[in-house]
């Protein structure tokens, strides 16, 4: 089974920053939307941002929940084979476990769906707190 492998998580204060980062050795990034999912203590697991496949009609197109719009950016790094969230201006509520996780999918936006997907990485703790 593919395995994503997802990082960057830790501990900030509020207003800080923090990027993570979502790799792969198993397969090529470039052709699969790749979403960012975060689950906070006591909640479902929810849908923040993604970012579409790079091909030629959705060329990495992002899209954010309204909750980190403005504050997230998602952006990928085809040579590197990595998607990244650089998340900025973080509050308390941001807090969580954030996961990637990849779907083939061509010449379509990305969607915030969690059953969409079917490659996930482990999880990497995300701690705003002052």
């Amino acid at each position: 089974q593919p395995q994503l492998v997802d990082s960057g998580g830790g501990l900030v204060q509020p207003g800080g920053s923090l990027g993570l980062s979502c790799t792969t050795s198993d397969f090529a990034l470039d052709y699969y939307s790749i979403g960012w999912f975060r689950q906070a203590p006591g909640k479902e697991r929810e849908g923040i941002s993604c970012i579409s496949s790079s091909d030629s009609k959705v060329n990495s197109i992002p899209a954010y929940a309204d909750s980190v719009k403005g504050r997230f950016t998602i952006s990928r790094d085809n040579a590197a084979n990595t998607v990244s969230l650089q998340m900025n201006s973080l509050e308390p509520d941001d807090t969580g476990v954030y996961y990637c996780a990849a779907v083939v999918s061509l010449f379509r936006r990305c969607v915030l769906v969690e059953d969409e997907y079917d490659y996930w990485g482990q999880g990497t703790q995300v701690t705003v707190s002052s």
